[in-house]
């Protein structure tokens, strides 16, 4: 029903909000309001386009480009009904019934407000009862995977073989384009900086809910294995390092060199971790979580343990001691 790339014609009804000015902003919440007008236009059969901003929406129909047509209707829909790109709106389609649904309004003598034939508000002063969003009951679509992107920029000890600036630059690029929600996430903790984990519990229980971990950190990698997660793994230094030789290790194929970062084959093992990788993730899990400190693993415990035993400790304790630590 909707026209968003082609020249609009008239007779019908413009659609707008805060996400058609090109100062404005889109807002999930913008979004979805007007799925939920478009839903009621398609039901109703009313014939309508949508005017986006052209700083979000390049090749779509932009405001400056409706404003020559003849529409019999505008709304305007979401967000307050103030402000002057609010008030232009009146002055640029002045011969259109324009109407204003689901917003809110501050002033209700304000222009911007003034200038609407119909103010059906969300909320208002002077004791107006509120009604619903409209996001509230829109349809719903198609949902995305969650992605984790676990990178690090320093890491100054690989010198010359750095390439960690060129991967995150890739990854960022490639994620950019893909249909899903982004997570940006650090190993790092914090017990003051409330954006950061305090614990590793706390890590864990986020990264247990995601659906992907696209990562160049070995721990992104070692992580999201033993959470179950399927994890894209980009080994940011020449030639492999820390993460290729974890990859190995752990017998995990989603892992490139930072030579193979390339967008073919991020989609190629972006499919696969969505996939078959999922079952292969939780396989890893139980192996990991199924260990016990007597295993003869190859994780180097059994070798501490060894070296550990001949000691000569004092009689009846044994300390636990820390230190500084320099590693990942």
């Amino acid at each position: 029903m909707a026209i968003e790339h082609e020249a609009a014609k008239p007779g019908r009804v413009l659609l707008t909000g805060w996400f058609s000015f090109l100062d404005g902003e889109v807002t999930a919440g913008d979004a979805l309001a007007l799925r939920r007008v478009r839903a009621c236009l398609d039901h109703l059969g009313v014939p309508y386009d949508v005017a986006w901003s052209a700083g979000y929406r390049p090749g779509a129909l932009h405001l400056s480009e409706a404003a020559g047509h003849l529409y019999t209707h505008l709304v305007f829909l979401c967000g307050p009904a103030h402000g002057p790109q609010v008030e232009e709106l009146h002055r640029s389609f002045p011969s259109c019934v324009r109407i204003a649904v689901g917003t809110s309004v501050i002033d209700g003598s304000a222009p911007a407000v003034t200038g609407f034939h119909h103010v059906l508000s969300r909320d208002a002063p002077g004791g107006v009862r509120p009604v619903r969003d409209l996001a509230a009951a829109a349809p719903t679509g198609p949902g995305a995977p969650v992605v984790g992107v676990v990178l690090t920029h320093g890491q100054g000890e690989y010198a010359g073989a750095r390439r960690h600036t060129e991967v995150a630059a890739m990854l960022t690029r490639w994620l950019a384009a893909k249909d899903c929600a982004c997570l940006e996430l650090t190993t790092r903790l914090d017990a003051h900086d409330w954006r950061l984990c305090t614990t590793a519990e706390q890590f864990e229980s986020v990264v247990s809910r995601l659906d992907l971990v696209v990562t160049d950190r070995l721990h992104g990698l070692v992580l999201a294995l033993r959470a179950g997660v399927p994890a894209l793994a980009v080994d940011p230094v020449a030639g492999g390092a820390k993460v290729s030789a974890q990859a190995r290790a752990l017998s995990w194929p989603a892992t490139l060199g930072a030579g193979q970062c390339v967008r073919a084959e991020l989609d190629r093992w972006w499919s696969w971790c969505l996939g078959d990788g999922r079952n292969l993730a939780g396989r890893r899990r139980e192996e990991f979580l199924g260990a016990r400190l007597h295993d003869t693993g190859d994780d180097g415990t059994a070798g501490l343990a060894r070296v550990l035993s001949t000691a000569a400790w004092p009689e009846g304790r044994r300390e636990r001691t820390s230190g500084a630590r320099s590693g990942p």
